[in-house]
């Protein structure tokens, strides 16, 4: 009989899991992603909750003895840097709350090792050699340098017990809590923690920037599944999302107001708002330093959400001037004419981005373009649209440094120069760092006589 061509290996011929297996190894430089880099007898581990230079035992978490790199966390250090503090949440730790990257290191180190890892993805990704600096940003006043920042948290719930809590690292598990740390205190103020949410996939509380509004976002366990009374220790919104992420009112405001770059803005439902108090302000401030605006400039703000960029842009132009935003959500472009409903030449265009910039009759030229993608990035056809709108300057802001770098590289080929690269530490403890690239069209070679 014939052998069948998907034949699945038994059990017994499965990879032996080398999870649980110790090792002692010098910790080497930072990686994307919230880990540092050590080798065992030639083997990489990327290894979690150490820091460059250290000496430690690490124990395997994922991988195989045919794996070509293992994961592993740090479970006893036996030689620290001097970088290393005790982390400030209870929680973070080998095996815990996966939210937080970097507790047991000191604010200023992170940005360090943040800084690192920008540089090196634009080296290796974007063939850019840059002094990369991560700024850092002010949190909320009276509180510990990176700590009380989160306005948005997505609260996981523990099926079995209905307790609210914060996924483990790559992993589905549930660590319940009965705080974060790194939640703003709008946040903590609802007591989501301490209240039993059986039937519920997730939570995610919303403490608004500038005014007082509160709400949560409450995700059914079963598509079919009835809402429980949300009852907190304040007064909220509260919104049902489904499977797809489409959020609808239950009750209170069907929406809540950030203020920022001096107006206030309505973000209806689960609506994209930066989670970090001073983040608006803080990235408004380097787009336009960049851009530079001035009055007779067509604008184009794309990935728009609300219309931040939009708005911050007109008004540094004349009444008249056009400005642009393009969003894919409906309810964001909805919102987005709300917010610039006084900007005369304010319009808002719904749809892919790719594909509203081959729109007949869309755009033939920009002179300043501004985009704030998704995590993975605008990608080549985004680059290729905007390249042909012949920009003065290019903002790109990116919570992603490989999907900028990559991003950059595609801008380098459409024959735009990379300005400047400003970072700022916008989400402290954990991995993740924004950007503000600036692109501006690269000098043409002159030709030989």
């Amino acid at each position: 009989m014939p052998t069948p061509r998907t034949a699945r290996p038994a059990a017994e011929d499965a990879p032996e899991s080398l999870a649980g297996t110790r090792y002692e190894v010098e910790i080497g430089p930072v990686a994307h992603g919230g880990h540092c880099v050590a080798r065992h007898e030639g083997r990489v581990l990327f290894v979690r909750h150490g820091l460059p230079g250290e000496r430690a035992v690490v124990e395997v978490t994922d991988g195989t003895a045919t794996s070509r790199f293992l994961r592993a966390d740090v479970v006893e250090v036996l030689d620290a840097s001097e970088d290393r503090v005790t982390p400030p949440c209870p929680f973070a730790g080998p095996g815990r709350c996966g939210g937080c990257d970097w507790q047991h290191a000191a604010p200023a180190a992170q940005r360090r090792l943040k800084a690192a890892v920008v540089a090196e993805q634009l080296r290796r990704l974007a063939g850019l050699d840059l002094d990369v600096a991560v700024e850092a940003v002010a949190g909320p006043p009276g509180l510990p340098e990176g700590l009380g920042w989160r306005t948005r948290v997505q609260f996981a719930v523990d099926p079995a017990t209905g307790a609210a809590g914060l996924r483990k690292h790559r992993s589905h598990d549930v660590e319940v809590v009965d705080a974060c740390a790194i939640a703003a205190p709008g946040v903590e103020e609802l007591g989501v923690e301490s209240r039993d949410w059986t039937g519920v996939a997730t939570v995610e509380a919303v403490a608004a920037t500038g005014s007082l509004d509160r709400a949560v976002v409450v995700t059914p366990a079963a598509t079919d599944g009835r809402l429980p009374i949300v009852e907190l220790e304040r007064p909220v919104s509260v919104f049902r999302a489904d499977d797809r992420g489409r959020t609808k009112r239950v009750h209170g405001r069907a929406a809540v107001r950030e203020v920022a770059a001096g107006r206030t803005w309505r973000v209806s439902g689960a609506g994209f708002w930066q989670v970090h108090p001073a983040a608006a302000d803080t990235l408004v401030a380097a787009v336009l330093d960049g851009l530079e605006p001035k009055p007779g400039d067509l604008a184009l703000d794309l990935y728009c959400g609300v219309g931040l960029f939009a708005g911050a842009i007109a008004d540094r132009l004349a009444d008249g001037d056009t400005v642009i935003g393009v969003e894919s959500s409906r309810e964001a472009i909805e919102d987005a004419k709300h917010n610039l409903r006084d900007v005369p030449g304010a319009r808002f265009e719904v749809g892919k981005v790719d594909r509203v910039l081959t729109r007949p009759g869309f755009l033939r030229r920009a002179d300043l373009v501004v985009l704030d993608p998704p995590r993975a990035g605008a990608g080549k056809t985004v680059a290729e649209r905007i390249a042909r709108l012949t920009p003065r300057r290019i903002a790109y802001v990116a919570c992603d440094p490989a999907a900028l770098a990559r991003d950059l590289k595609y801008f380098a080929e459409l024959g735009f120069r990379t300005k400047s690269v400003r970072a700022f530490d916008l989400f402290p403890n954990t991995h993740h760092v924004e950007c503000v690239a600036i692109l501006e069209p690269a000098p043409r070679a002159k030709k030989k006589k």
